[in-house]
């Protein structure tokens, strides 16, 4: 089965996205754009996970619930999961990790936590862009224990890439995806550095507007039968990008 996908995007929860990015809206731009699978990853948040999974399931999109979760390097992760009740049991042991700073809509953006058919249920006042406490061992250690995928997020970014803040790629975490968001920088930085070669390849948008949404351009074609369920789909797409996890 071909799957086209866009595996890391923000709504308006994340206050760098513009408000426009509902759940629905994005849900529709996705289908505008023919893909097939979308992955909500707002910063250090999941909760616009359960409205998108409404939307992408309106659209015919198999939604997956994820977050990009900011090291205490601030080095960005793109963390998915199986489902939208794990991802909702990882937020409740990651948000004692979060900083103590509130967010200020004026200067960062809005924080909007959106409901059903894109109604706005409240907002979020700590500030989600910014690091946890978490150093990167320890969250890689807890996204796999709790059953997520972790992968490094836009590694050809000059800022919040773990290239870009560490200057390498430390092999002790065992990554088996490297994201991009120019896929035609992959030969650059595989030369440069050793530990993204032979990792599974993702190129997602980091799109925080509609249009940046990516076109049905980047899939995988994994081994599923026609009918299959979105579960079955969420876990073959973390398996591939993971093949040491398991449900």
């Amino acid at each position: 089965m071909r799957l086209y996908y866009d595996l890391h995007l923000h709504s308006c929860l994340s206050p760098c996205g513009d408000d426009d990015m509902t759940p629905m809206n994005m849900a529709g731009m996705g289908m505008l754009k023919g893909l097939s699978v979308m992955a909500l990853t707002d910063h250090n948040t999941v909760k616009n996970c359960p409205a998108f999974f409404e939307a992408c399931e309106g659209y015919g999109i198999v939604p997956i619930a994820g977050m990009e979760l900011s090291t205490a390097e601030d080095v960005h992760m793109v963390c998915l999961f199986p489902t939208l009740a794990s991802a909702q049991r990882f937020e409740a042991v990651f948000d004692s990790h979060r900083m103590p700073i509130d967010n200020d809509p004026e200067v960062f953006g809005n924080q909007i936590v959106m409901g059903s058919n894109d109604c706005e249920i409240g907002r979020m006042t700590p500030l989600l862009i910014a690091a946890s406490d978490l150093w990167m061992g320890d969250a890689v250690a807890l996204v796999r224990e709790m059953g997520g995928v972790i992968y490094p997020a836009h590694i050809d970014r000059t800022s919040s890439g773990i290239v870009a803040i560490l200057g390498d790629i430390p092999p002790e975490y065992a990554f088996t995806a490297m994201e991009y968001r120019d896929g035609d920088k992959r030969e650059a930085y595989e030369a440069l550095y050793p530990e993204a070669k032979g990792k599974t390849v993702v190129v997602s948008s980091d799109a925080h507007t509609l249009g940046r949404i990516n076109e049905a351009e980047n899939f995988f074609d994994l081994p599923l039968k026609e009918g299959a369920t979105h579960d079955e789909i969420r876990a073959a797409i973390l398996h591939y990008l993971d093949p040491t996890w398991r449900i």
